[in-house]
């Protein structure tokens, strides 16, 4: 049975008290940060391992690229989303081919190292917003749905579900909801005829939504990701969407107002989440679990929607990648596309880049 958590694990290598938590009933998926990756070979290594532990499970990363990419070391490097963004403005036949692309490539070399999932994409708009950015596609919601639409089109190719992010759109407010409390004062209206497109018009292509630690005051007093009007009245009955919901990360500051993390995660979950995300706190996890046993499981048939279809490992990194038939060209495609000279220094230049979301 698939839990209603997605914890986080200390480090490279499974310790005794990772899999005492593992084997919590109610823990449904693990969410992999940079701390817990050295290489490939290692990363797989740790998810099988898991697997071994807790068959019935979900293994997630954030992988969007540019800034956010927790797997480096050997990957390739992708471009932030935004950069698809400014080739659109310049060339959007190359810029779609390209977000198919990223997209396909992504999703390939994530499940080739036994990950189930990135969640992606980003359809927040690029606005004020401290921690969106340019890992926003675009300030205009028709040029997001675009570019994303193509982009899911080529994680589905490789075998990924998708995952849209952060409904109804975070990137209207300065605020950073890791750190700080977030609201956004406007209209009901004016964020459906806005921030809201990039979602409602791609649901076709989503197989998962991760609502925004944002108070929409004028909708609710509380977060979107505890908001039974934004969960179920909008997602559920106006959108009609029937994906898997994430809450996001239950330790960020955005999500304090709904109280400890006992009461975050019920929270979460009666609200409308199928699955709560408590991450960079072991003290929490471990609490969330105890809280989770008096929750009901979330739909197993819906949650299962999200397993990634893993390749089997041949040995190395490459040889288990080259079983994606479109690998390689979108992996030359993006690079004389994006970093055309001196691969290994653009690397180098991705691993000193502050990335927005990391604050462990």
């Amino acid at each position: 049975m698939y839990g209603v958590l997605m914890i986080d694990i200390d480090s490279t290598a499974l310790t005794t008290e990772d899999i005492t938590l593992l084997k919590q009933a109610q823990v449904g998926g693990v969410i992999l940060f940079a701390r817990n990756v050295t290489d490939a070979a290692q990363v797989r290594a740790l998810c099988d391992d898991i697997r071994y532990h807790n068959a019935d499970i979900l293994i997630g990363v954030d992988q969007e690229g540019g800034r956010v990419a927790r797997l480096r070391n050997g990957f390739t490097p992708l471009p932030a989303m935004g950069k698809l963004g400014e080739l659109f403005n310049k060339d959007p036949s190359l810029a779609l081919e390209c977000a198919y692309d990223c997209g396909y490539l992504m999703a390939a070399e994530v499940l080739a190292v036994g990950i189930d999932l990135s969640f992606a994409p980003v359809l927040d708009r690029d606005g004020i917003s401290q921690v969106i950015g340019d890992r926003s596609f675009h300030h205009e919601p028709q040029a997001i749905i675009a570019l994303a639409a193509q982009f899911m089109r080529g994680m589905k190719a490789a075998g990924m579900a998708t995952t849209g992010k952060h409904f109804p759109g975070h990137g209207a407010i300065a605020p950073d909801s890791h750190i700080a409390e977030a609201i956004d004062d406007r209209s009901l209206d004016e964020i459906i005829n806005s921030d809201m497109q990039p979602f409602a018009q791609t649901l076709p292509w989503l197989d998962a939504l991760m609502p925004a630690h944002v108070i929409f005051s004028q909708v609710d007093n509380k977060p979107a990701g505890f908001s039974k009007i934004w969960l179920k009245d909008i997602i559920r009955e106006q959108l009609n969407f029937d994906g898997v919901l994430f809450s996001d990360d239950l330790s960020m500051a955005g999500a304090k107002a709904a109280g400890d993390v006992s009461a975050r995660v019920t929270a979460a979950i009666e609200a409308g989440c199928d699955i709560a995300l408590v991450c960079n706190d072991r003290v929490a996890a471990h609490e969330a679990a105890k809280a989770a046993q008096d929750l009901p499981y979330p739909n197993q048939k819906r949650i299962k929607t999200m397993c990634g279809q893993i390749p089997a490992w041949q040995g190395d990194f490459e040889s288990t990648c080259q079983q994606f038939d479109h690998w390689q060209q979108a992996k030359e495609n993006i690079s004389q596309t994006f970093f055309p000279i001196q691969l290994d220094a653009q690397i180098s230049v991705n691993l000193e880049t502050k990335d927005p979301t990391n604050y462990i």
